[in-house]
């Protein structure tokens, strides 16, 4: 690709200012910010940073909650060629030293409500030369909003870029070891805006309005690059704590028409009677990514919000690229065939899914194997990371290490994680089957199927329930399995538990389930 097919992907932002100046651009609790204001204060950032000496390949770390400069930030570390390095605010001091360490961020942003996550990258980096505070004063800082005093008015002019230059290291939440900079380019990520612009929200402008629910580190922060681009406004919500009702109160008042969420969110959002207590027909796109979605909950939250769920399968390596599935494809009705009852939907515009087995080669339709893609939306790699670089991108397609399959028009279906997968009695099981017939029994409200070893199957489904129904017994769980599952798939034990652990980004870690497990004794763990 050569030097003119590429644009630093920070001139959205300055596009959006030029078009709509006094529209507002962010708005937090009783503040508000244009298009205008934002990027004069982006422009003031990058002038700061690079009187600070920051330079085009440097890695900038941000420890935040959701706020102004969370949001500006991007813009600028886009705007100067640097990498954006956010966190997710919920990690301990010791897990972001190790994500300041790893990237090699010579600078960090951060709130100052962290101040131990700052002298825990200071002790564990050598790189680390410039810290900047949000908020309030840390150690041997400078002052966020007193750089951008210094040099509001000053307009300097982004850097050019190349395709495969560098704009955000995506970092993998983590769930089965250490997590991994996944290296997001300018080239990639002006076609995943595009792309998403296509798929999941299509018809968006400057008339529309999003709101924020998860941490703008991760799929939230890709979701916002989508608003900016079109000039709809994004509102944050007054406090890191989601509160229904206040969720419902904004989409009423702001009229918002887009989010991005998790499916445990949603749930959370439509079993709130708030749900019926305001006006929310402004929403167009409730979109759900990050993990699988029951049928059950998805239901409730079709017939409570009608055709707005937009239903999308990626993972931050492909920058959630991979599945859409639209509103239209959408239904309550188990019956309708335009349900697509466990399918997460269609390849993306310009991306090619396949199922491989161990061979690198394509399985026969239906058949089960690794879901893996290829296109314009994989990214260049994990950042100092040949391996597991190498592994992922095997063969020439992004390999998911989720498992599942492919029907005759092409809509894919997964059946789990490899990792999930466990062995009884020679026979595979795949939990997350045996998981959607349980929930659709009325006393389940969450449930998580993991592989326990055993010594006479090898391994034994257990499943851990949190009930809405407190008398709900293990014998009526299963008996609700009879006709519905294989018997080979049920689960062997069932425990009760108040609730499910559960990541920074809202998944269901099953690796600490089945920690859990053996150190509540509830499973004796097998001598070695």
């Amino acid at each position: 690709m050569n030097a003119a097919q590429v644009m630093n992907l920070g001139r959205l932002l300055k596009h959006t200012a030029q078009l709509f100046p006094d529209l507002p651009g962010l708005i937090q609790g009783d503040q508000s910010w244009s298009w205008s204001q934002i990027d004069q204060r982006v422009d003031a950032l990058v002038a700061a940073l690079r009187a600070q000496g920051v330079r085009k390949g440097d890695k900038i770390l941000l420890q935040s909650r959701n706020n102004l400069p969370m949001f500006e930030s991007c813009w600028a570390a886009f705007r100067l060629g640097c990498v954006w390095v956010p966190t997710n605010f919920r990690l301990t001091p010791p897990e972001v030293a190790y994500l300041g360490a790893s990237s090699g961020a010579s600078v960090m942003i951060c709130e100052s409500a962290f101040p131990e996550h700052v002298a825990a990258v200071r002790d564990a980096s050598e790189a680390l030369r410039l810290v900047i505070s949000v908020g309030g004063d840390l150690v041997d800082a400078l002052g966020y909003e007193s750089l951008v005093a210094q040099h509001l008015g000053e307009r300097p002019e982004a850097e050019v870029v190349a395709a495969d230059d560098p704009l955000w290291y995506f970092y993998t939440s983590g769930t089965t070891g250490r997590p991994k900079a996944g290296i997001l380019t300018h080239g990639q990520m002006a076609f995943v805006v595009t792309n998403h612009l296509a798929d999941l929200i299509p018809g968006t402008s400057e008339q529309d309005c999003s709101i924020v629910v998860a941490p703008l580190s991760h799929g939230a922060g890709i979701h916002a690059l989508l608003n900016v681009a079109r000039g709809a406004a994004s509102v944050l919500l007054p406090s890191e704590k989601l509160d229904p009702e206040v969720f419902w109160q904004l989409v009423e008042k702001h009229r918002v028409s887009n989010l991005f969420t998790v499916p445990t969110i949603v749930k959370i959002l439509v079993e709130h009677p708030a749900v019926d207590q305001y006006d929310h027909s402004s929403l167009r796109y409730m979109i759900y990514a990050g993990a699988p979605m029951y049928r059950a909950d998805q239901k409730l939250a079709l017939q409570k919000l009608g055709k707005v769920m937009v239903q999308y399968f990626g993972l931050g390596e492909v920058t959630g690229c991979i599945t859409v599935l639209p509103p239209s494809m959408h239904s309550a009705d188990d019956a309708n065939p335009d349900a697509n009852i466990g399918s997460c939907g269609r390849p993306r515009t310009g991306m090619e899914v396949a199922i491989l087995n161990d061979q690198l080669q394509p399985v026969k339709t239906g058949e089960i194997g690794e879901i893996c893609c290829r296109g314009p939306a994989v990214f260049a790699g994990y950042h100092n990371n040949p391996e597991a670089t190498d592994k992922a991108l095997r063969g020439g397609w992004f390999h998911t290490g989720d498992l599942g399959r492919l029907d005759e028009r092409g809509l894919l279906y997964i059946t789990g994680r490899e990792s999930d997968m466990y062995i009884s009695g020679g026979s595979n099981v795949y939990p997350r089957e045996v998981e959607e017939v349980l929930l659709t029994h009325p006393g389940v409200a969450e449930v998580a199927i993991v592989g326990m070893p055993d010594p006479k199957w090898g391994e034994i489904g257990v499943a851990v329930v949190v009930r809405r129904d407190p008398s709900l017994t293990a014998e009526q769980l299963l008996s609700h399995l009879e006709g519905r599952s294989a018997r080979y798939r049920w689960p062997r034990e069932v425990f009760f538990w108040d609730a499910l652990p559960k990541s920074g980004y809202g998944k269901i870690v099953k690796k600490d389930i089945k920690t859990l497990l053996i150190e509540r004794g509830e499973i004796q763990p097998l001598p070695t």
